[in-house]
């Protein structure tokens, strides 16, 4: 389900948004959506954590580690600190 927020913005940038908007065919509402996605994106850690352990595991099995050889990689890793 959607909501509706209401933002004031000056004029000049609206028209402006609204005509680059229309340039790639979206519409203004398009636009803030994504940014806002965009912006919670960059800022959540959660979502942050979450793609470095992709990153991770992809690495670990590109080197051929599987989910059984997790447990000694960490440990591995963490003493040679």
């Amino acid at each position: 389900m959607s909501t509706q927020m209401i933002v004031r913005i000056d004029p000049e940038l609206k028209t402006k948004v609204n005509n680059l908007a229309k340039s790639e065919g979206k519409s203004i509402s398009e636009v803030v959506r994504e940014l806002l996605e965009e912006y919670v994106k960059d800022r959540d850690i959660g979502l942050y954590i979450d793609d470095l352990w992709k990153r991770i595991g992809a690495k670990l099995e590109s080197r051929g580690f599987g989910p059984k050889d997790i447990k000694s990689v960490i440990q591995e890793v963490r003493t040679k600190k």
